[in-house]
């Protein structure tokens, strides 16, 4: 799988990113480590979690034990504080059975009273500093579903990564609560790793769930493709798997096969897709 260096971490991250979301949902044990396994001989090297993807840190514990030199593993709180955001890091790494992480983020900062107060006193920033000078992470990221809320974060801190939607339904509704243009140019200017997620979001759900994530994913291989083809087009680096565990093997697989979009079918996708409703911002 192609790899691409994910800013100023220097690290090459595969271009598929295997997203611990897929534990929200419940999944048999076998089944778990069949699709970890399925990855990791895929060439995905960069794994995202979260303490609040169900047992997803418990899961990939083993898999971190034993692959560790090979993965770049990402984490993510969100907590707001610096004692409960200290606490969290701290049962992620028992839990995920590694002594650091590469990558620790902000999980969902999406208002300004968040930001507000991680960078303030007591907030959540200081703790992230001070993990990070005793070696327990190596680099800090902010994810977000709010590109406003970003690009004022990034003022506000000095950032390694940022995770954020990317989608060509997106791409075709821009306006500030969703438009990831303008975080892709600061990024590029700061040398900062992009992560995207949502590759393979159509929009909200027009009646129930039908699928194992929160939104309406597109689930036909080829929409999938065609989807990932257009985010990975992007200036950015990798994009995160699915909550859903068979989109997200397509979406493995895409990535594995992938080829870079022109920006004539760019264009046709995001024409396509106007009359759609983007799943940001939610109202």
């Amino acid at each position: 799988m192609e790899k691409r260096v994910l800013g100023r971490t220097n690290h090459r991250s595969s271009i598929a990113t295997l997203g611990g979301a897929v534990f929200i949902y419940p999944v048999e044990t076998h089944a778990g480590d069949q699709f970890i396994k399925y990855a990791l001989d895929r060439g995905v090297n960069h794994i995202d979690v979260a303490p609040t993807y169900g047992n997803a840190e418990a899961r990939l514990g083993k898999w971190v034990r034993e692959y560790r030199d090979d993965l770049f593993l990402a984490c993510k709180t969100g907590k707001r504080t610096k004692q409960e955001a200290a606490e969290e890091l701290r049962s992620s790494l028992e839990r995920l059975q590694t002594d650091h992480l590469d990558l620790y983020q902000f999980h969902g900062l999406d208002t300004q009273e968040d930001l507000t107060t991680v960078v303030g006193e007591g907030g959540a920033l200081q703790a992230f500093s001070e993990a990070k000078e005793e070696g327990l992470i190596d680099h800090i990221g902010i994810t977000s579903h709010n590109p406003e809320n970003i690009l004022q974060a990034l003022e506000l801190m000095d950032l390694d990564t940022i995770l954020l939607p990317v989608n060509y339904v997106l791409g075709a509704h821009p306006e500030p609560g969703n438009d990831f243009r303008p975080v892709l140019s600061a990024a590029e200017e700061r040398d900062i790793g992009v992560i995207a997620m949502k590759a393979v979001a159509k929009g909200p759900y027009p009646g129930e769930r039908t699928r194992d994530c929160w939104y309406q994913p597109f689930t036909a291989k080829n929409e999938i493709k065609e989807a990932l083809r257009f985010t990975l087009s992007q200036p950015l680096t990798t994009a995160a798997t699915s909550s859903d565990m068979e989109i997200a093997k397509m979406t493995i697989d895409a990535a594995d096969n992938f080829e870079p979009m022109d920006r004539d079918e760019q264009e046709a996708l995001i024409v396509r897709a106007a009359d759609w409703r983007p799943l940001f911002p939610r109202s």
